[in-house]
């Protein structure tokens, strides 16, 4: 086990009054070694805690004053603590596997952690769940939980993830609900294998297995051109449309019987059928805002609310990590950067974006220019990198976007980039922001995925 560094002490807190600082490792807090930040933070709530460090090899103790519940004011370096653990499924369309080689090491790592799950929003198939995670979860009631279902069918759902334990691990989920934890779901939608009439038995069953679980977002698989599985491939426009009417039937189902529709399907999948996104009431609250599911109505019903002159709130992030200041997100949930506001020229502003991107502002670009009364264009850029259905912002990369920069002719005032498609400072392809920014030939700014954030870069 190695002990986590303490990445920043905030001015003016307990932490900093007991003389902790950057670089120390803590090994302790009253004699407990915690296991992950959750622990921690449990730990940390107590009256006067006292934290075992480590400074350069040497040890030493950090007596805390504080009241209980009063924030330490440390910032760590990692949320797990001892090892994550690792998904040991080998599913034919996960994303991981269609990664080309070179890229940093932990955009390769699989991870089918509950913890993670429960910090960040990630989904775990629950194949390495055990009866001990069962009883952390339930009393510590750590909740919501993200959990990847597929398909009900035992048969079905082993064979897509690789791993005979996938025909049983949904009993983990039966013992999540029936103790009250609060349990979102995901299919990922493959055509020809969990589709048609294999998404309608795990809709039917969702209703009557687990009436509990909150929401079930429906997306459709990712393909990259590094995919090897022959089996695989992206929706038809028509059988987009046909998931689509299982959905929504299934919703209505739901609906009559639970009080909730619990079936979402995802942006995307709308996209590829060519039919509108439905109206906010279908999205429960936005639980899975972030799985890319009602992006496009939140999107659109921004700016109808920035028309009306109201003030607009985004759907909250999902994962409980924001209630856990003590370790920042990491991975593709780590904090994005955005650049500051440049001062732009006097020609068009260009929103940067992916194929799905386009076709969400396209409809809605006059409306966008007469609120920030600028000129907009749209610049599409065409996945090279990963190639195949890969039309999300949220994947593009750096280089795609320079190459597009240098073959842009057109006139230009300021380029806007999504934050999504940044983790940190850097793309996907480990290309920096600076290099993307020395490429362009106007103020490159990089905004929230919103109507609002689009329009403060905008205007």
């Amino acid at each position: 086990m190695s002990f986590p560094q303490v990445l920043d002490v905030l001015p003016g807190t307990p932490a900093q009054r007991a003389g902790i600082a950057a670089g120390d490792e803590l090994v302790s807090i009253n004699g407990v070694i915690p296991n992950d930040v959750i622990e921690y933070q449990q730990l940390v709530d107590d009256i006067d805690p006292i934290l075992a460090m480590l400074r350069d090899g040497e040890s030493f103790e950090a007596i805390v004053t504080k009241g209980e519940g009063t924030p330490l004011g440390l910032r760590l370096g990692s949320s797990i603590f001892d090892r994550v653990q690792t998904c040991d499924n080998h599913c034919e369309f996960c994303f991981i596997y269609q990664l080309p080689p070179g890229l940093r090491k932990s955009l390769y790592l699989k991870d089918d952690d509950y913890r993670l799950s429960f910090l960040y929003g990630n989904f775990t198939t629950l194949t390495r769940f055990t009866e001990l995670d069962l009883s952390r979860v339930v009393e510590e009631k750590l909740g919501p939980l993200y959990v990847s279902i597929h398909a009900t069918d035992p048969t079905v759902r082993a064979e897509m993830l690789r791993n005979r334990r996938g025909a049983t691990s949904l009993r983990w989920l039966d013992a999540l609900l029936d103790n009250n934890i609060v349990v979102h779901g995901q299919v990922v939608l493959c055509p020809g294998v969990n589709n048609g009439a294999v998404l309608e038995r795990t809709l039917a069953e969702t209703i009557t297995r687990f009436p509990g679980l909150a929401t079930l977002g429906i997306v459709p698989l990712g393909l990259s051109k590094y995919n090897t599985e022959p089996n695989l491939r992206v929706h038809t426009r028509q059988e987009a449309v046909d998931d689509l009417e299982i959905i929504h039937f299934w919703q209505g189902r739901a609906l009559d019987a639970l009080g909730r529709r619990v079936f979402q399907a995802s942006d995307e999948l709308y996209v590829q059928a060519g039919i509108e996104v439905p109206p906010a009431n279908h999205y429960e609250a936005y639980a899975q805002h972030e799985n890319g599911i009602g992006m496009v109505r939140t999107f659109y019903d921004e700016i109808e609310i920035l028309e009306s002159g109201s003030p607009t709130t985004g759907p909250i992030a999902t994962g409980e990590w924001r209630s856990m200041p003590a370790a920042p997100a990491e991975g593709y949930r780590a904090v994005r950067h955005v650049a500051p506001d440049p001062r732009g020229g006097t020609g068009p502003v260009v929103i940067v974006t992916g194929r799905y991107g386009k076709a969400v502002i396209e409809p809605v670009k006059d409306r966008l220019e007469h609120l920030a009364d600028r000129t907009i264009r749209i610049m599409e850029i065409p996945n090279s990198f990963f190639g195949g259905n890969t039309g999300v912002a949220g994947l593009m990369v750096g280089q795609d976007i320079i190459n597009e920069f240098t073959s842009d002719s057109e006139r230009v005032g300021t380029y806007v980039i999504p934050d999504v498609a940044l983790s940190g400072d850097m793309f996907i392809d480990d290309v920096p922001l600076s290099a993307v920014i020395n490429a362009a030939r106007a103020p490159v700014v990089v905004a929230p995925a919103t109507a609002s954030g689009l329009l403060g870069a905008v205007r």
